[in-house]
């Protein structure tokens, strides 16, 4: 399974690539308005400056809702670096975006999915990666990592190559059972991709280690 973070926080972005276990980045507008980058201009050079960090998917968000803008948008999301990923939101306009991308050589990533129908759709038209919203499913009062199980089966089952992409990810724990469940990539805030570090017998096992060492 790959690790992609989910931030446009660039210290972020360098703690997680410095593991050496990151395989992208992925970001939407909420993301990029939290760091204070407005305008054209200053979200394309945010972009390029993610790509020099990362060497690996880099998934970058069309704002706009209609076909011919996504587009647009998209072919310049694109010409910034090869690996960039034309992120695309789960609409009508949006499938026949995908559509077009997928003939024109460009990759995308289909985001805001609910429903093992509308992963259906993404994959029949072209898409990249689909991106299944675990954690808002889970605020709904259901259970977002079997959405991730039944898009995985049909998938299997008809030969879909879209790979998926689960996102909205709230702990650790969404990460193991991601895997478990199918997830070709999982995308996570850095405090979950850490949090898989942590248990308290590693904790107490080193401090026995260290402090068995000094009798030595």
């Amino acid at each position: 399974m790959k690790f992609f973070i989910d931030t446009a926080n660039l210290a972020q972005i360098k703690e997680a690539n410095e593991l050496g276990i990151l395989d992208g980045v992925t970001t939407n507008p909420s993301l990029m308005a939290k760091e204070g980058i407005k305008g054209e201009e200053a979200i394309m050079n945010h972009y390029k400056t993610i790509c020099e960090i990362v060497d690996g998917d880099i998934s970058a968000e069309v704002l706009s809702t209609t076909f011919e803008e996504m587009v647009e948008e998209g072919k310049k999301l694109a010409a910034i670096h090869p690996n960039i990923i034309v992120k695309i939101p789960m609409i009508k306009d949006g499938i026949k975006a995908i559509k077009w991308f997928s003939d024109n050589g460009i990759k995308t990533n289909c985001t805001l999915i609910f429903s093992a129908g509308q992963a259906i759709l993404a994959a029949k038209a072209g898409a990249t990666y689909i991106s299944p919203f675990l954690g808002r499913i889970d605020d709904s009062g259901w259970d977002g990592v079997q959405l991730i199980e039944e898009i995985a089966e049909i998938y299997s089952i008809q030969g879909f190559e879209s790979e998926i992409l689960a996102a909205s990810i709230r702990n650790p724990n969404h990460i193991i059972r991601c895997a478990k469940a199918g997830a070709d990539v999982c995308t996570c805030p850095l405090d979950s991709i850490l949090g898989l570090l942590k248990h308290p017998l590693t904790d107490i096992g080193l401090a026995k280690f260290i402090e068995d060492s000094k009798k030595m």
